[in-house]
């Protein structure tokens, strides 16, 4: 998969992830990244296809709300290689706790709102059976 969209420019990758150039240069700064980016002779970073695929990974897992602290220890498992399966899993498993709260809790909420739907639509139906 690396031999796709190899040697693209922090724009591209930018591009292609979704995120402003800025938000890359964090994650690599702020070590959220695999590996450092290469960089050609004129100093330009190009990111390959495995790096784009971290940097979506990385980016679902702070839309699902992983603190940034955890998105690091995850990353510095996966860096760190085989040998350490078990605390990736608990990570993403504690992770996907907190994802599945989150979601019933917005279920709930939208159980909610379609309770108020429900009961306008009611309301309007009602209304206009009577002036029919």
């Amino acid at each position: 998969m690396s031999g796709l969209h190899t040697g693209l420019s922090i724009a591209e990758a930018a591009e292609l992830t979704g995120l402003t150039p800025d938000t890359l240069r964090y994650y690599e700064k702020d070590g959220l990244m695999l590996r450092s980016v290469p960089r050609a002779t004129s100093g330009h970073r190009q990111y390959a296809e495995d790096d784009l695929d971290w940097i979506r990974l990385i980016t679902k897992l702070r839309a699902t709300g992983m603190p940034i602290r955890d998105v690091r220890r995850y990353t510095d498992l996966v860096r760190a290689g085989e040998g350490n399966e078990q605390e990736r899993l608990d990570l993403l498993r504690a992770h996907r706790q907190v994802v599945l709260a989150r979601l019933a809790e917005v279920q709930e909420h939208l159980g909610a709102i379609d309770f108020k739907i429900d009961l306008y639509q009611a309301r309007l139906n009602a209304v206009q059976e009577l002036s029919a």
